[in-house]
C-alpha cells in the first residue's frame, strides 16, 4: 500500500503532497479574483500572515486597489484563502484515496504543486487563534470521513475509537513537523519548494513503517491498558 492509503485519514505531508486533483484548472481557466486568492495562498505560504496587500499585488503583479476591489480587506482576502485551501484538501484527499500505491510514488516529482498549500496549513496552526484552530478542525473532520471510508474498503484498520483517533494522528503530525521547524532554524518555510520536499524526504519511511507494520511486537500493553480503563470507568460508574 502506499502513502495515500495508509495515511488517508491524516494530514500528513506525504499524503497530502502526493495525490492529484483529477482535472485541475489551468491558471488560464482561473477567475481573476480566483488568482489574485492564489497569489495571496502562495504569498502568506512563504512569507507569513505578516504580508500586506502590496506585497500579494507585487506577487500576482497588479495594483493594491484591485485587490481591495475584488476582496474587501486583508481580513476577507484570508478567509478566502482558508477556504480555498481547505476544499483543495478535501479534493486531493479524495482522489488520493483511490490512487493505486505505484501511482502515488510517480507524484514524488510533483511536491511543487502543492507545497504552498501545505505550508499555508503550517503556518496557520503554528500561529493559532480562530483560523487556525478552523483549519485545524476541519482537517480533523476530513480525516475522519475518510478513516470511515478506509475502514469499509479495507485499506485502513478500524479503531475503538475512530475519532479519538484520527484527532490524535492529525495533530500528532502536525506537531511533530512543527517542533522540527521550531528546533531545527535551517528549515525555512520562506523556502517552500525546497523545505517541503527536505521534510518529506525524512518522514516518509518511518511514516509508512510505523502506520503499516506499527512499533511494538504485542498487544500486552494495549491490552493492560484497556484493562485498566475499563475496570476504573466502572469502579466511577455511580
Amino acid at each position: 500500500m502506499g502513502p495515500v492509503h495508509h495515511l488517508t485519514m491524516v494530514i500528513q505531508l506525504y499524503s497530502l503532497l502526493n495525490v492529484r486533483t483529477a482535472d485541475p484548472s489551468p491558471e488560464s481557466d482561473l477567475t481573476a479574483r480566483a488568482r489574485l486568492r492564489n497569489s495571496a495562498i502562495e504569498v502568506f505560504a512563504a512569507r507569513g500572515f505578516g504580508a500586506s496587500v502590496r506585497d500579494i499585488a507585487a506577487h500576482a503583479g497588479v495594483s493594491a486597489g484591485l485587490i481591495t476591489h475584488h476582496f474587501g480587506s486583508k481580513e476577507n482576502l484570508r478567509k478566502e484563502c482558508d477556504t480555498e485551501v481547505v476544499r483543495l484538501y478535501r479534493a486531493l484527499k479524495t482522489d488520493g484515496v483511490a490512487m493505486p500505491p505505484a501511482q502515488s510514488m510517480t507524484m514524488i516529482a510533483e511536491l511543487d504543486d502543492y507545497a504552498a498549500m501545505f505550508v499555508y496549513i503550517l503556518r496557520s496552526v503554528r500561529e493559532g487563534g480562530a483560523a487556525g484552530r478552523e483549519i485545524l478542525e476541519h482537517m480533523i473532520e476530513e480525516a475522519i470521513t475518510f478513516s470511515e471510508e478506509g475502514v469499509a474498503t479495507g485499506v485502513v484498520r478500524p479503531s475503538r475509537d475512530p475519532v479519538a483517533r484520527a484527532r490524535y494522528l492529525v495533530t500528532s503530525s502536525l506537531g511533530g513537523i512543527l517542533l522540527q521547524l521550531s528546533l531545527r532554524p535551517q528549515l525555512d518555510l520562506g523556502e517552500v519548494g525546497p523545505t517541503v520536499r527536505r521534510i518529506v524526504d525524512e518522514i516518509t519511511l518511518p511514516t509508512l513503517e510505523v502506520y503499516t507494520e506499527g512499533v511494538l511486537a504485542d498487544s500486552s500493553y494495549l491490552d493492560e491498558y484497556l484493562h485498566y480503563a475499563s475496570t476504573h470507568e466502572s469502579e466511577n460508574t455511580p
